[in-house]
């Protein structure tokens, strides 16, 4: 049981960890800081967080556990300023979508220290964000990943795997560049189309026309673009080498699929169609199997 957890960031992210963990009675006491006073107040009143603080460093010492939830370009500010408040027994972990850019600035951030630092990202999340938005059931069955750094402090990995399997989850381990890699391809990358489409839509002749007719495909396809536009900015920032090379790559069939079209070519369309249909009905499968053990 974490005696104490200070979650910085007290939206869907934090607020739903901390929500799961006081669910599974894995938690003592719960201190939320965040840089919106509103979203402080709302999860103060909401129960998430036992208390509010404005500082992070002013509640790190005593901490079991610290999650970073904020968006991750503040990552870098917040570490600079714990760094030097730890306790001998703090362990710090995040929950950013990038690994890559986090592992940095915990080097230049925590240095000798940084044994205690855990980079983790959570599979899970919804288009709405914010302290009204969390929920305690958000990672139940849903992957974490976590991305242990080389001289790591097992006590400290153990103590971050503990929690998230206490708030629901199914942890995985693997190294920062293959995570970033694999993300960039399968969340970064769908994201950037999503908000991509509607702007397309917005920008262009009879948007109004095309968004009342949009139906469920339009729906489906782009409720991702509802999500915080700072959260993904910074994502997108942050892991771009790697979303550029995702983003040529589907160019690349984009190309391809117009030629096809241009060309009248049926089949050809009908076997790009046909391999992606029965590519996503096994993931489908899958992951309703997986989620029902």
């Amino acid at each position: 049981m974490l005696r104490k957890l200070v979650v910085v960031g007290v939206g869907l992210i934090g607020g739903s960890f901390a929500r799961a963990l006081r669910r599974a009675g894995a938690v003592g006491t719960i201190v939320g800081v965040d840089r919106n006073e509103v979203a402080l107040a709302r999860a103060l009143e909401l129960g998430i967080v036992d208390r509010a603080a404005r500082e992070a460093a002013d509640e790190v010492a005593d901490a079991d556990l610290v999650l970073l939830a904020a968006p991750v370009a503040q990552t870098p500010a917040i570490l600079a300023s714990i760094a030097t408040r730890l306790g001998p027994d703090t362990v710090v972990t995040d929950a950013g979508s990038t690994k890559g850019d986090v592992v940095a600035a915990a080097r230049t951030a925590l240095g000798a220290q940084i044994a205690r630092f855990v980079p983790a990202h959570p599979i899970a999340g919804r288009e709405v964000h914010g302290p009204d938005a969390a929920l305690d059931d958000l990672y139940d069955g849903r992957h974490v990943i976590v991305t242990p750094l080389a001289g790591h402090d097992a006590d400290a990995v153990e103590r971050v795997r503990a929690a998230w399997r206490s708030a629901g989850a199914r942890v995985l381990e693997m190294d920062v560049a293959r995570h970033d890699s694999v993300l960039a391809s399968v969340s970064h990358l769908p994201h950037v189309l999503a908000y991509a489409l509607v702007a397309q839509i917005v920008d262009g002749v009879d948007a109004e026309l095309k968004l009342a007719l949009a139906g469920a495909g339009f729906r489906d396809f782009t409720r991702i673009a509802a999500s915080s536009p700072e959260m993904w900015r910074d994502i997108v920032l942050a892991n771009r080498e790697a979303l550029l090379g995702e983003l040529d790559r589907y160019a690349a069939v984009v190309a391809d699929l117009r030629a096809r079209i241009a060309d009248g070519d049926g089949a050809g369309i009908e076997a790009v169609f046909d391999k992606a249909s029965r590519t996503r009905l096994a993931w489908q499968a899958a992951r309703d199997a997986a989620t029902s053990r």
